[in-house]
């Protein structure tokens, strides 16, 4: 059987912890090589995973004639850059989340990709690709709880590193880019709709200047919203709750899911109460399964690029929000 040929372009945490290891117990693709600007690293860490390429700059990963497909984790202010200079070199991209700094940025890169049909891009949101959501979708779709009214999410840890890249605002660092943007992809996926105006009111790290805890509404049009907190220097909990007219499904663990823990969705509707366990599984090998079956069967990716435009027109729109105390309008369409 065919697989993919994956190129990893950095040594980041969740490249070695995640990433590698899923696509390594994945049907359809083998990670062949790792760069790194240390090629110390770069080998250190291919002999640790048993990869068998190891390069000391990116451009030699991406010169390399043998690789389909390249995974990009490096901070947020390269997923960009590097994503265009791989597209421009004939390897396909998932790159991680957020997709960009702002939405511009995005829009830049979505318009790049129109003009490279051939090459495919899909920005990192593995847990679409969970057993869970797609029960949870499945629950929607089917009306158990009627229409949705309501998403409210909750996602925060807490990490007190100066020297984390996420306490850096020029690479894009703060709560809100490194995890509001599951809630606000997680909303918008759910309501199948984009966000009209948002408000957001966030405080920042005294020293850091990134935001250390934000909070945002996100107004649907009819009443429909979506509420959600996120925090990096808060007691660490997640949780997704969504509201329809005739009930309500509580995701008790919505994002980070260990690839050996089984999960629970609380259902209540007319029907009563129902706990729904989700078996075990590894959002990060699915992820990389899809991505590279839409290589090897010349599909659509499963989320297209606009989608990780739109996630960054809203995040912009609760920064501004949060500069001018006022509901902010987000843009629709694209400026081209």
């Amino acid at each position: 059987m065919k697989k993919i040929r994956w190129g990893v372009l950095s040594t980041a945490k969740i490249a070695r912890e995640k990433f590698i290891p899923a696509v390594q117990k994945s049907q359809f693709g083998d990670v062949v090589a790792i760069a790194s600007r240390s090629m110390e690293k770069a080998e250190n860490t291919a002999s640790e995973l048993g990869i068998g390429r190891a390069y000391g700059s990116y451009e030699e990963l991406l010169d390399d004639p043998e690789i389909d497909a390249v995974y990009n984790p490096l901070p947020n202010d390269m997923h960009v850059p590097w994503t265009i200079r791989s597209m421009d070199l004939g390897k396909h991209v998932l790159c991680e989340k957020p997709i960009a700094l702002n939405a511009r940025q995005a829009e830049q890169l979505l318009q790049h990709a129109k003009t490279k049909p051939d090459i495919l891009v899909m920005e990192a949101f593995m847990y679409r690709f969970h057993p869970q959501w797609q029960m949870v979708r499945s629950l929607v779709d089917s009306g158990s709880i009627g229409h949705i009214n309501q998403v409210n999410s909750l996602f925060t840890y807490f990490k007190d590193d100066p020297s984390n890249i996420r306490t850096d605002p020029e690479k894009g660092g703060g709560g809100l880019m490194d995890i509001g943007c599951y809630c606000v992809s997680i909303a918008r996926w759910l309501f199948n709709h984009e966000p009209l105006r948002a408000f957001g009111s966030l405080r920042n790290h005294p020293q850091w200047h990134v935001d250390i805890l934000a909070n945002a509404i996100l107004d649907f049009g009819e009443g429909r919203f979506s509420s959600f907190t996120c925090g990096t220097q808060s007691f660490p909990d997640q949780y997704v709750e969504i509201i329809g007219n005739h009930g309500r499904i509580r995701v008790n663990r919505p994002v980070n899911v260990p690839s050996d823990m089984n999960c629970t969705i609380d259902v209540e509707n007319e029907n009563g109460t129902e706990i729904i366990e989700v078996v075990a599984s590894d959002h990060y090998t699915l992820q990389a399964d899809y991505f590279s079956r839409s290589i090897l069967d010349q599909t659509e990716v499963p989320t297209p690029l606009e989608d990780a435009y739109n996630n960054m027109k809203v995040i912009e729109a609760i920064f501004k929000s949060a500069e001018s105390l006022r509901m902010e309008n987000i843009p629709s369409g694209s400026s081209h």
